[in-house]
């Protein structure tokens, strides 16, 4: 089984804290990382495992290449169904879907998007806009805003329980410090629950 990885990304780190959350040792995982800003995952030899050239991509035994963040942790949640990351029940499953594709949607794609617009990263294979850019940083902001809000009335994302919704806000709020983009004082709640998250070992995966 192998892990094709970049440790800086939030995507690939969604995945090592999910795997690492169920308890599955990295180390006995073949991590090869790649350098998007050397076009790494552009190239034909990981295009034949991941034809969108995102990461991460996990390889297995048998040759399938599971080239998402969330394909991989459905993998892992069905092997390793304990401790629960995606729901409990139906009722649960659903309220954790609805929180992670939030936390996907409104918060770590508008962060991607402001990285990528503002700082020209990538501008060398993708056309930027600054405009769209600084449109993303403030939905991003507007959404830190928000989760400190509901983060008043909750523990974890999706309600009282830790899952991978926790997992994707964690990742898109701490790469959010490539735009600049921080908690500050004004937001109690969110901090007081980025710190709480933060105290995890997966954190560190």
């Amino acid at each position: 089984m192998k892990l094709y990885d970049t440790q800086q990304a939030p995507n690939p780190r969604r995945a090592r804290m999910f795997m690492a959350e169920k308890g599955i040792d990295l180390d006995s995982i073949e991590m090869v990382q790649l350098d998007l800003a050397a076009g790494d995952n552009l190239g034909d030899d990981y295009r034949r495992r991941n034809p969108m050239g995102t990461v991460p991509t996990l390889e297995l035994d048998d040759g399938l290449c599971l080239g998402d963040s969330m394909a991989i942790s459905r993998y892992f949640e069905e092997l390793h169904p304990e401790p629960p990351l995606l729901g409990r029940d139906a009722r649960d499953r659903a309220v954790v879907e609805m929180w992670n594709r939030r936390m996907e949607l409104n918060l770590l794609f508008p962060v991607a998007m402001a990285f990528r617009n503002i700082t020209g990263h990538f501008k060398d294979r993708e056309r930027c806009s600054a405009e769209f850019g600084e449109i993303s940083f403030e939905r991003a902001t507007a959404m830190f805003d928000f989760m400190d809000r509901h983060l008043a009335q909750h523990s974890h994302v999706a309600g009282e329980a830790f899952t991978v919704a926790d997992i994707t806000a964690v990742c898109a709020v701490d790469f959010a410090r490539v735009i600049k983009l921080r908690i500050g004082d004004e937001r109690p709640h969110l901090a007081r629950w980025h710190a709480a998250v933060s105290e995890r070992p997966s954190a560190r995966a």
